[in-house]
């Protein structure tokens, strides 16, 4: 269900504060890719995270998060989202998703929330086409919905189209017509959306991965939203293990999960976690970020 709650609306200022934060995601995730091979553990790849963000004098805004212990998600092939980093050992042709943030604080302690997330196979060659088509279709839906968002604040989209339900309409159009062409089943998750971030990483409004026929509040400038589609090769039906955290595929298929933190800005967008803005993303959608001077 979408939020009631008071959507945040930021000032030009606190979206570049939120650049920060986002930027400081970017380099946890390089630094991450950097890390990933076959025979590491997922804690140890926790560990780059946590030095990542230490070196950057930012907070992490996962660990701690309701009690969960590590500063990044890391969940393997039917692990969708949140699996908590351990001793698993991670092995080539692995599907493997991180998901993770970071805040920074102002001068008068208020906090600024960055969080993004990315799918890749360990060791650079997926084990499966299928593999291959869910990670490049998650992508794939993640951009259609950030161009979604540009064109609803450019005013360029009519109708429908400039409101919140447009993330979940493009989503869902680039999901069906994947499967479509390729001949497989992709499920989405819809127990798990994105959301609302700024002065918290989890705020209103929710923001669905799929359609509705509630169309949403009307998409405006000073929005911040974490964007970021989650589907599976297979079923969309997920649980929970007893850790409390890590969910999983009920039918056992492959999950992957890419996320953008995005600001609407005057004129489109500006994705705060990309370090080019969004500029190789949007530019599929023949469209160019806004980042703020």
């Amino acid at each position: 269900m979408l939020s009631r709650e008071r959507i945040e609306i930021k000032t030009p200022d606190q979206v570049r504060l939120l650049r920060r934060a986002g930027l400081v995601v970017a380099d946890i995730h390089a630094a991450l890719r950097e890390a990933v091979r076959p025979g590491v553990t997922t804690a140890e790849l926790d560990a780059v995270s946590a030095a990542v963000i230490e070196r950057a004098g930012a907070h992490s805004n996962f660990q701690g998060y309701q009690g969960y212990p590590a500063t990044v998600c890391v969940s393997v092939n039917e692990e969708v989202v949140h699996g908590i980093p351990g001793a698993r050992v991670l092995r080539a042709g692995d599907l493997v998703t991180f998901d993770c943030g970071a805040f920074i604080t102002d001068d008068q302690g208020a906090q600024w929330h960055g969080d993004a997330a990315f799918t890749m196979p360990v060791g650079g060659e997926y084990s499966s086409r299928v593999d291959r088509i869910l990670d490049a279709t998650t992508h794939e839906a993640l951009w259609a919905a950030i161009a979604a968002l540009a064109r609803a604040v450019s005013g360029e989209a009519t109708g429908r189209a400039r409101r919140l339900n447009a993330v979940g309409d493009a989503v869902e159009d680039v999901v069906d017509a994947v499967a479509a062409r390729e001949g497989i089943e992709l499920g989405i998750l819809q127990e798990y959306v994105g959301h609302g971030i700024g002065t918290a990483m989890h705020m209103a409004p929710d923001v669905l991965n799929y359609s509705v026929r509630r169309k949403g509040p009307r998409l405006r400038p000073g929005m911040v939203l974490a964007v970021e589609p989650m589907l599976t090769a297979g079923g969309p039906q997920v649980r929970e293990l007893e850790d409390g955290w890590t969910v999983v595929t009920c039918d056992g298929s492959h999950a992957a999960q890419w996320e953008h933190t995005v600001a609407l800005v005057p004129g489109g967008v500006w994705v705060l976690t990309a370090p080019d803005g969004g500029v190789e993303g949007l530019a599929a959608h023949g469209l160019e970020p806004c980042p703020l001077d």
